[in-house]
Order: C-alpha cells, then structure tokens, then sequence
C-alpha cells in the first residue's frame, strides 16, 4: 500500500501487506469515522484493517474466498464484502469491526464489482463467471434479481452515488 500526500503529490509511506508479494489487494474502502482502510485481499481470503495515520496494519477479518469488492451501506453502519471464489457476500459491522452475517447466492455465483441503490435496499453486483447481474436486498441478502447479460461482466456502475468527485473505480466519490 502506498500513502501519498496530495497536496504536494509524493509518496510519504509504503506499507507492504502480511501476505507480502503473494498478496493481490484489490479494493480499498475507508470506514466512517477515517480512522481505517479495509483492503480486500484475494489471497489471504479477507480484508486488512489498515491504520491511515500510522500506515500500519491494525487486524485482519476473515471474509471468504476470493473476496473482491467492498461497498459501504447508506448509513455506513455495514460494509458489503463480495466473495467471489465462493458466490457469497460477508457483511461486516463498522462498529464492531467484526462480520455479522454472510449472504450466500442460491447456486453459488461469482459476485464482483457493483454498488448499493441510491435508497440503501438493493447491493447490485456483476457475477463475474457467470453472465449475470444479482441483486440483493441489503436487509436480509435474499436475491431479488438474477439477471442475464452476457459473458464476463467485471463490474457495474450504480448511479447516483453520494459525493461530488470521483475518485476512480466503482463507487469512489468524494
């Protein structure tokens, strides 16, 4: 992990992960409160917790297998995380730091990159091998959608998303 410093754009710290070159982070997202960056890790099957301020590594959570994309609920009480090696999804309190549910898509699935409806009741995802789009109730995880759409879909873009900037990848506003 790099820390830069925008205002004057260099590098003012690396952090290399646990699982060292083996490792394959692929999201990050900040918690509320800014005091920690979950990266997903596909390798080590869970998410880093990263101090910011310190550029350290604070704990890890296992997730599952594959996980891959992280999305924060509108009232950024949860964090969804998709497991894509294993067609679930964990949902982790931000409060807590700890996982208090794990949503599994019924006949597995590849759940990847996607995003929470504007009014906080659906997590869109793309399923990544399996040519579809899922779309789950963020109350309880049932599937509500499986729809089809063609070979290999990496991601899906839901809009509008809260803040002004984007900063890249999906969802990432500022």
């Amino acid at each position: 992990m790099i820390k830069d410093d925008v205002h004057s754009q260099r590098v003012t710290g690396v952090l290399d992960l646990p699982d060292g070159r083996a490792g394959m982070p692929q999201d990050v997202k900040l918690s509320p409160d800014g005091k920690l960056f979950y990266v997903a890790d596909m390798h080590a099957n869970g998410l880093w917790e990263i101090d910011g301020a310190h550029l350290r590594v604070v704990g890890f959570l296992r997730t599952g297998s594959g996980v891959h994309g992280l999305y924060p609920s509108r009232d950024a009480r949860y964090l969804y995380a998709t497991n894509r090696g294993e067609g679930s999804i964990s949902v982790i309190s931000f409060h807590t730091r700890r996982g208090v549910a794990r949503w599994r898509i019924p006949g597995g699935g590849s759940p990847d990159m996607g995003g929470v409806s504007p009014d906080g009741k659906v997590l869109w995802l793309s399923g990544r091998y399996n040519g579809v789009v899922y779309a789950l109730s963020t109350r309880n995880g049932r599937l509500l959608a499986k729809i089809p759409v063609g070979q290999g879909p990496h991601g899906l873009c839901v809009w509008p998303q809260p803040g002004r900037y984007s900063l890249g990848h999906t969802g990432i506003l500022r």
